[in-house]
């Protein structure tokens, strides 16, 4: 591939000094970043390069989503907490879903993540072999950590059986974008045996572990009925921190005994301030997980716990749910939010050194945000500037229209060059009649829904 220069406005590196370059440019060949610097100079330096110019445009590294679940039930799934809503909602449609339905979900939803500027997710969804293929396609980079229930009760979700076929079908594969982690839904989901055998894989592998902790407060309890201990040091005695990489979604009821524990054993956590707000399960102690040195990425949950896949708009959520929880109107700083959207979401996935900010030698993962809309005006560039400012608390997903992951362009002036929308739509319209179908006639059957795993819910 010929060297290109992509040349903007404004350009943001999310290096380690948040540097602004004002009429900007980065130089990509061979799917990774060869300069980044002013225009004049790159050209100047690289004078056979192609330029390609973009005015009223601002260049910054493709978005880190740290959780996300592929999934169908948009708008469907509303008005119950956390633990009703699994077993009344989540869990029957996972007893009935099928896999070409789990792989129209997750081409729909990457689609969703590359136009609005995520180019890297963290999916754990069901019947996995279909995102990769989806990923393959539509170009984004992926790590998935597949939905687990290895226990008895739980054999709706897969197994590890089916992550293992999967570690060895599709681990490094699509030019190293598809990684695949070890997922459990829950320690909850899983006996003592298969939290054993999670670990086993993930070391075999070298390879991550992903699942859920401290969503909420009920949980608390009902770790201290099984194990004698909070949360995360349950996870501990059970094995589960003993990954290459861990990383724990929600983390909402943490006390500072499992904060410096988390940050001793190098967890990361990954933020989804909507869907603590919509499952009204709590605010995450984010600022305090950041001073003790937790790696703290932004993820947006699944569709139907949020009910978008928009990281501009988690990012701004992130922002005033930290606010609003600290009364503290200077916390959480836009700098640092857009640092958990891009490196500091690469760091909690352990993908820092190739994503996560525009510096020679990383992968070329870059969007394009539009200027010239009434939502970044007015504009004043450069560190101290209101760029990132704007960007966290004014911007939407709708205003990428360039999206490029290892060099490749994906997206182009809105538009998704990889896949067709019109036929990703036409086929999740589909298949959802048949899932919603098998779903009520399942709790038609199971009035009470599925099983909880938590005693007192």
């Amino acid at each position: 591939m010929a060297m290109q220069i992509l040349a903007a406005d404004q350009v943001i590196t999310m290096d380690p000094a948040n540097n602004v370059i004002a009429d900007g440019a980065v130089a990509v060949e061979h799917g990774r970043i060869q300069a980044v610097g002013s225009l004049g100079k790159l050209v100047a330096d690289l004078p056979h390069a192609r330029v390609r110019r973009m005015p009223n445009r601002v260049l910054m590294p493709g978005l880190v989503n740290a959780h996300l679940h592929s999934g169908l039930l948009r708008g469907t799934a509303e008005g119950l907490p956390v633990w009703d809503w699994l077993r009344m909602y989540i869990d029957p449609m996972h007893r009935v879903l099928l896999p070409r339905e789990a792989e129209a979900a997750s081409w729909l939803c990457y689609a969703e993540a590359v136009l609005s500027g995520t180019t890297t997710v963290v999916d754990m969804w069901r019947y996995m072999e279909g995102a990769a293929r989806a990923a393959s396609q539509i170009g984004n980079r992926t790590v998935m950590a597949p939905y687990v229930g290895e226990h008895p009760d739980y054999d709706y979700f897969d197994h590890l059986d089916d992550t293992e076929r999967l570690l060895e079908t599709w681990h490094g594969k699509a030019d190293g974008r598809v990684e695949v982690w070890v997922g459990l839904e829950h320690a909850f989901y899983s006996t003592e045996a298969g939290h054993r055998r999670a670990i086993e894989l993930a070391r075999k592998f070298r390879t991550g572990f992903h699942t859920h902790s401290n969503e909420a407060d009920v949980e608390l309890k009902e770790m201290q009925r099984r194990y004698g201990c909070r949360s995360i040091q349950a996870l501990e005695k059970l094995g589960l921190l003993d990954a290459d990489k861990t990383l724990l979604a929600h983390c909402v009821w943490l006390d500072d005994s499992e904060i410096e524990l988390m940050a001793r054993r190098g967890v990361a956590v990954a933020h989804n301030p909507t869907s603590n707000m919509k499952l009204a399960s709590g605010y995450a102690p984010v600022g305090k997980l950041r001073a003790a040195g937790v790696a703290v990425g932004i993820g947006t949950d699944g569709e139907k716990e949020n009910n978008n896949l928009d990281m501009f708009e988690e990012m701004k959520f992130a922002s005033l749910l930290t606010k609003f929880a600290t009364l503290d109107a200077s916390a959480l700083d836009s700098w640092d939010v857009m640092r958990m959207a891009t490196i500091e979401g690469a760091r909690a996935i352990g993908k820092d050194h190739e994503i996560g900010s525009l510096e020679v030698g990383k992968k070329a993962d870059i969007i394009a945000v539009r200027t010239d809309t009434p939502r970044m005006t007015p504009l004043f560039g450069g560190r101290d500037g209101n760029l990132h400012h704007n960007l966290v608390h004014a911007v939407r997903g709708s205003d990428v229209d360039l999206t490029m992951v290892d060099g490749r362009i994906i997206v182009e002036d809105g538009h998704l060059k990889t896949a067709s929308i019109g036929e990703l739509i036409a086929e999740v319209h589909g298949v959802v009649p048949g899932l919603f179908a098998r779903r009520a006639e399942w709790l038609a059957d199971n009035s009470k829904g599925a099983i909880s795993p938590i005693s007192a819910a």
